[in-house]
């Protein structure tokens, strides 16, 4: 059979795991790369490369090698004036090479949508030394957010609450950071009521949008996802505005992860990755077509329907707490026992060869009709206390 398209996916985790998935359910042919083999996307796909994306020469030879028909990223830390050039020798990048160059670093996107597009955001500075972070505090005031311009499921994010915290703060974003540029970003700490993710797929017929998508992060990293997240009209529909103006002025096609602060009836921009969004895993189990699913009909110029969700739904993710290479994941029956006849449960293992403090490991899914979001969010957070890491000892 002659592929649907050939697709080279740049980062194989568990975001790019299920996007292989839908793909290939679509007939497509997928090489997936990454930087260790056995990575979760690997393990579905067709074909896999080894490489640093951050290696321009291996980044190019990959792809003149596979001739894709899209290349599609799934990190942030990738040679993206690489993908510049070989989107204008015409080959196609998703959403655009102009998008994964300005979502690669939190400050292009961030200028972008302050300066350029006019959007709410907090009030921010950056900074590429610690002494600098010191002065942008001491104009900010405290408390305030510091993080990596460029990392990956928040990574090196921390609240600083007072001049004390700063140098800590600088050297756990430095830590955090991927790709090879020390800057960071400190901005004014929000009073917030809540946050959530926009899921926006932008596709040959216009803009659509997925029910939003409330969340609970730790160290900055998301812990909970749950869906339908309540908010007013007025909220959802400034949300939807400020999602449509940044992803129209990006370009192209595929799903974009529009993270927002929201108080009251005002919305704050605050994040967006033109890519499936880890909050969004919770999509697996409450809508027909997962974020997955959608990513894949947007970037092949399939129809996109409408999207709802019938039934509260949420999401808990397994953490890894040590460096451990033989361990076994525990408890699935346990896991998936279906707690009453309203509620269903499932889990993903994201096939990951290693762990590490902090590493997502495996999510649990829970669908529980005519309830509240609390009532599915706490299954999904019991299913995954079921689940067990079984360090193995050497």
């Amino acid at each position: 059979m002659i592929p649907t398209a050939t697709i080279l996916l740049l980062g194989s985790g568990e975001l790019g795991r299920e996007f292989v998935i839908s793909a290939k359910r679509l007939g497509c042919r997928v090489i997936a790369c990454d930087s260790y083999e056995g990575a979760p996307a690997m393990q579905f796909a067709d074909g896999f490369e080894v490489f640093s994306m951050l290696d321009g020469d291996a980044l190019r030879a990959t792809i003149e090698k596979h001739r894709p028909d899209h290349i599609v990223p799934e990190v942030e830390a990738i040679r993206t004036e690489v993908l510049a050039d070989v989107e204008a020798a015409g080959f196609h990048v998703v959403p655009s090479a102009r998008a994964a160059q300005l979502t690669m670093n939190r400050d292009a996107i961030r200028d972008l949508a302050a300066s350029e597009l006019g959007l709410t955001t907090s009030t921010f500075e950056y900074a590429e030394t610690r002494e600098a972070l010191h002065a942008a505090a001491a104009r900010i005031g405290f408390p305030l957010v510091v993080k990596p311009v460029m990392s990956s499921s928040g990574k090196g994010q921390s609240t600083v609450k007072d001049a004390g915290d700063i140098d800590a703060a600088w050297d756990y974003a430095a830590a955090g950071m991927r790709g090879d540029r020390l800057r960071v970003i400190a901005e004014a700490f929000i009073d917030f009521d809540y946050e959530i993710t926009l899921l926006t797929v932008r596709h040959k017929d216009g803009v659509t949008f997925c029910p939003p998508i409330g969340h609970r992060q730790e160290r900055g990293d998301y812990r909970e996802s749950w869906q339908p997240a309540a908010m007013s009209d007025a909220a959802l529909k400034a949300a939807q505005a400020m999602a449509t103006k940044v992803v129209d002025a990006l370009g192209g096609h595929g799903i974009f992860g529009v993270e927002f602060f929201v108080k009251g009836d005002a919305v704050i921009f605050s994040e967006l990755s033109p890519r499936p969004h880890d909050t969004g895993m919770v999509t697996l189990i409450s809508q027909s077509l997962s974020e997955f699913d959608l990513h894949a009909r947007a970037i092949l110029g399939l129809p996109i329907p409408a999207i709802v969700v019938p039934d509260a739904c949420a999401s808990a993710v397994l953490l890894a707490d040590r460096d451990a290479a033989d361990f076994k994941i525990t408890g699935l029956a346990d896991a998936l026992v279906q707690p009453d006849a309203k509620t269903s449960v499932d889990v993903r293992i994201f096939g990951k060869p290693v762990t590490r403090p902090y590493r997502r490991m495996a999510v649990t899914l829970a669908r529980v009709a005519g309830a509240t979001t609390d009532q599915a969010r706490a299954a999904a957070v019991a299913a995954a206390a079921k689940l067990v890491i079984d360090y193995r000892k050497s």
